[in-house]
C-alpha cells in the first residue's frame, strides 16, 4: 500500500456521493446512531463491487449493454425514490417520541444504494488495478488487502459526516420549517445523483 493510494482514496471518499448524502439524511432523521449504522451499511455496499472487480464481474457488467442498463435504471428509479421519501418526511418537535428505525432497515437502503449503481464496479476494475504492481505474486490478495483499507477509509470518513450532521440535528427537529428546507434539500440531492446516473455511459 502506498501514501498515493491513501490519498486517492481519501479524495474519492471525501467526495460527496450518494453514500455521504444518505447518511447525512440518516443522520438528520435518526441522529448519530443512525449515522454511524448508515455508514457501515455504505461499507457493506461496496463489497459486492469489489468482489466484482477482483472475480473479473465487473468487466461482464461492461461488456454487457442491457446488464449494465438494467442495473443502471434500477438505481435511478430506487434513488428517485429515496428523494420522494426525503420530500414527504418530517420530523416531531420532540425527538425523543420518533420511533427508532431498526438497523436492518437502514442497512438495506445504504447498501441497495450503492448495489443498484453498476458504475461502482466499473470503478473498482479501473481503480484497484493501478496499485497492483505485475510483479506481484498474489495480486488477488493484495486487491484484497486494498479494498479493506478503501472500506475503512469510506467508513471513517461517512461517520464523521453523520456524527457533524446529527450534532445540528437538536436546532432543526424543533424548527419544522428549516427542517422540511433540510429534507428537500436532500431531496433534490438524491434527484441529481439520479440525473447523474441517468447520465452516466459504460
Amino acid at each position: 500500500m502506498t501514501l498515493d493510494f491513501l490519498l486517492t482514496t481519501l479524495i474519492i471518499v471525501a467526495t460527496p456521493g450518494t453514500g455521504a448524502l444518505y447518511t447525512l439524511a440518516a443522520a438528520l432523521g435518526g441522529g448519530r446512531r443512525s449515522a454511524i449504522i448508515a455508514a457501515f451499511g455504505c461499507t457493506l455496499g461496496i463489497i459486492p463491487h469489489m468482489l466484482a472487480a477482483a472475480l473479473g464481474l465487473a468487466a461482464l457488467v461492461a461488456a454487457e449493454p442491457r446488464l449494465f442498463e438494467a442495473i443502471r435504471y434500477a438505481g435511478i428509479a430506487y434513488l428517485v425514490w429515496m428523494a420522494i421519501g426525503l420530500w414527504r418526511s418530517g420530523l416531531a418537535a420532540d425527538p425523543a417520541a420518533e420511533p427508532r428505525q431498526e438497523a436492518w432497515r437502514i442497512i438495506r437502503k445504504a447498501v441497495l444504494i450503492n448495489l443498484l449503481n453498476p458504475k461502482l464496479s466499473l470503478f473498482f476494475l479501473a481503480f484497484l488495478p493501478q496499485f497492483v504492481t505485475p510483479a506481484d505474486t498474489a495480486p488477488l490478495v493484495t486487491m484484497a488487502f486494498l479494498s479493506l483499507v478503501f472500506m475503512a477509509v469510506t467508513f471513517v470518513v461517512f461517520a464523521l459526516y453523520g456524527v457533524a450532521a446529527s450534532a445540528m440535528r437538536q436546532g432543526l427537529v424543533t424548527r419544522p420549517r428549516r427542517m422540511r428546507v433540510v429534507n428537500r434539500l436532500l431531496s433534490g440531492g438524491f434527484l441529481v445523483m439520479a440525473g447523474k446516473l441517468a447520465l452516466a455511459q459504460r
